[in-house]
């Protein structure tokens, strides 16, 4: 008996749940950067959509899946990852105040460097016959404990200081995702130190500063 196809297109099940998770609390981020709520709500976002991709991988291998399901997953985590850890942060930079010439500058490039590394990590994860135990180059998803750690800054400088601290954390960032340098993939207790690193700084975020 011939298979019916489904109603819509895509992959829908348990192994995705996540990744939209993390999907949508960019857009809550975005909507909240633009809308001129404070802006650490939104870096509350980012954090946790950084959390989000942290588990969506070991989320989606306990979930039986075909080759063209997990194709799909691979696919649909770095679309997801261009909005939250490239879009996002670029309307976080913007609703900081950094949004003079040069800012724009550093912007651009931040957003050339992350969709080029993701572009390539695509290739060379599809290529990779197994998983690799080291990342070339910083990760784009990094940036959702490095930037809202460079932002607390801005308690403690001036502000003109610190957008010119922020701008240049921005492009030594894009410089790191495109550096033929290795770092070490998280795993065991790494993920536990990401984890709670990053709920003591979303406690920071949303309930002291």
């Amino acid at each position: 008996m011939k298979r019916r196809k489904p109603l819509f297109i895509g992959i829908w099940n348990r192994s995705v749940i996540l990744t939209y998770i993390g999907m949508a609390l960019a857009v809550l981020g975005m909507v909240l950067a633009v809308s001129g709520a404070e802006v650490r709500y939104a870096f509350a976002c980012l954090m946790g959509a950084g959390v989000a991709d942290l588990f969506d991988g070991a989320a989606a291998r306990r979930v039986k899946r075909t080759p063209k399901e997990k194709e799909f997953g691979i696919q649909l985590d770095s679309l997801v990852d261009v909005l939250s850890f490239a879009a996002l942060p670029i309307v976080l930079f913007v609703a900081m105040g950094m949004n003079q010439w040069y800012h724009l500058l550093a912007e651009i490039l931040f957003a050339v460097c992350s969709v080029a590394r993701l572009g390539y990590f695509n290739v060379v994860t599809a290529d990779a016959e197994k998983a690799v135990a080291y990342y070339t180059g910083l990760p784009v998803t990094y940036c959702a404990l490095i930037f809202p750690v460079i932002y607390l800054l801005r308690y403690v400088l001036t502000e003109a200081v610190f957008l010119l601290v922020y701008t240049a954390a921005v492009v030594v960032v894009s410089v790191l995702e495109m550096l033929r340098i290795p770092i070490a993939k998280p795993k065991g207790m790494a993920y536990v130190i990401f984890a709670v690193l990053a709920a003591a700084l979303l406690i920071l975020f949303l309930g002291v500063l």
